[in-house]
């Protein structure tokens, strides 16, 4: 057995668990995660920024450490919390163990501890902060720490520093891909549908970018509140003007409705997990998808209407715009199941993509 940790919350509840990964009193945003698989891809979700992460599957890493699933080379989460580790991962590509991994990437973790309980906690109290702790002392020291955290700069630490190319430059289309915290995968789904893909950082003009002559521009997904983007926002907005077909994710969703009028509010306690209904309201098909968010589209201005509903809490999944070429989404866009579909959100720039070329 490995020693003693605590997660204290802000409103001073404890719970004590078995340390794992590394030793820090980090404090950070509490949320939980619903996804059975794909820890991995959760550990590397740029979007993580910030927030200490609750697994609420409770037997993590049987697959051990496959690098081959990683969502980005970095690892921004504050924290890691499981009910219990796999000691023992079986994968053939496995390269190591949960606990090193955490270790190698200063990540503090804790285990052992009732997740179910946790989780409950949030769902009724909303999203909050937390801060570990490695003593009854310290841990009785620690809510205060907590309450005063702040995510800031998400955007800015989640977005990469240069511009990088990717797939073919003869490339029967190019796009520019606004990194605000992307996820590998993204860049993937661009590249195999014959894109030749320039990413650009978070601090791109939408000059640069129409400099660059894309066919079509994607907002990446990326972690923190929308609304403190304003420099972006203001961006986008010249982007809307200028007719290049233009696609949002995530974070990118978001953004593109406030540059369009629309407002964000915070959820209670996200959308995180591989298995949130959504509704598309033009087949009335229900998708089971992939996300990560805090906030929801609110407010939609004239041109623009709900496409996609969340089937739980009826909150905005994806904008259609009739004003100006776009149209968004808040789940990942390549993490969807419908029961009977022809669907392909990615599919469905590229015809925009490809209605605009031609």
């Amino acid at each position: 057995m490995g020693s003693s940790a605590y997660l204290v919350l802000e409103t001073g509840e404890i719970f004590k668990g078995e340390a794992m990964g590394a030793v820090a009193g980090t404090v950070g945003e509490l949320v939980f995660t619903t996804a059975s698989t794909g820890y991995l891809e959760a550990l590397t979700d740029p979007s993580y920024f910030g927030q200490i992460v609750v697994q609420a599957f409770p037997l993590i890493g049987n697959s051990g450490v496959i690098s081959e699933a990683f969502e980005s080379e970095k690892s921004l989460l504050c924290g890691y919390i499981v009910s219990e580790w796999c000691h023992a991962p079986s994968n053939f590509r496995s390269e190591g163990s949960l606990d090193a991994f955490l270790k190698s990437r200063n990540i503090p973790g804790i285990c052992g501890i009732d997740t179910r309980a946790l989780v409950k906690t949030i769902r009724e109290n909303g999203v909050m902060n937390a801060c570990f702790a490695y003593s009854a002392e310290d841990a009785a020291k620690a809510a205060a720490k907590a309450k005063a955290f702040r995510i800031e700069k998400a955007v800015e630490n989640a977005s990469s520093s240069a511009v990088a190319a990717y797939g073919n430059d003869d490339s029967s289309r190019h796009v520019v891909l606004w990194n605000f915290g992307t996820r590998k995968s993204t860049i993937t789904e661009l590249v195999s549908r014959s894109c030749k893909v320039t990413v650009v950082p978070y601090s791109t003009t939408a000059a640069e970018i129409l400099a660059l002559k894309p066919d079509g521009i994607m907002l990446s997904e990326g972690p923190g509140d929308p609304a403190e983007n304003k420099e972006i926002i203001a961006q986008i907005a010249e982007l809307c003007k200028s007719g290049m077909p233009i696609f949002g994710a995530g974070l990118g969703h978001q953004l593109l409705a406030l540059a369009k009028g629309a407002r964000t509010i915070k959820l209670h306690y996200g959308h995180r997990g591989a298995n949130q209904p959504v509704k598309d309201t033009a087949t009335n098909l229900i998708y089971i998808t992939g996300q990560n968010q805090g906030y929801a589209v609110t407010n939609l201005p004239k041109g623009a209407s709900h496409r996609f509903m969340n089937a739980n809490d009826y909150t905005c999944e994806g904008v259609d715009y009739s004003d100006i070429p776009a149209f968004s989404v808040q789940f990942h866009p390549e993490k969807y199941i419908a029961a009977k579909d022809d669907t392909d959100i990615f599919g469905r720039f590229i015809a925009m993509i490809d209605k605009g070329v031609k």
